[in-house]
């Protein structure tokens, strides 16, 4: 199963001015994927887990998918 994961890499993941992570996931990811690359982030803030807040098909061909998560 790992060996058809999405590399953490082709991820975009930034932090909101609302302290809230976004994760722009590329195609053919699986949200799940994108928790993980959340919750990296999370972590660095010292925060342990991650809750889906909310997500939406983009435009962008190379990241169709935007997945937004609450550091808790």
């Amino acid at each position: 199963m790992l060996a058809c994961s999405t590399p953490p890499s082709q991820f975009g993941v930034y932090q909101q001015s609302d302290g809230t992570i976004g994760v722009h996931a590329p195609k053919d990811s699986k949200e799940e994927e994108a928790r993980q690359a959340a919750l990296i982030e999370c972590k660095k803030m010292g925060k342990q887990t991650v809750r889906l807040i909310d997500s939406r098909k983009t435009v962008n061909d190379r990241f169709p998918m935007t997945y937004n998560y609450l550091c808790r």
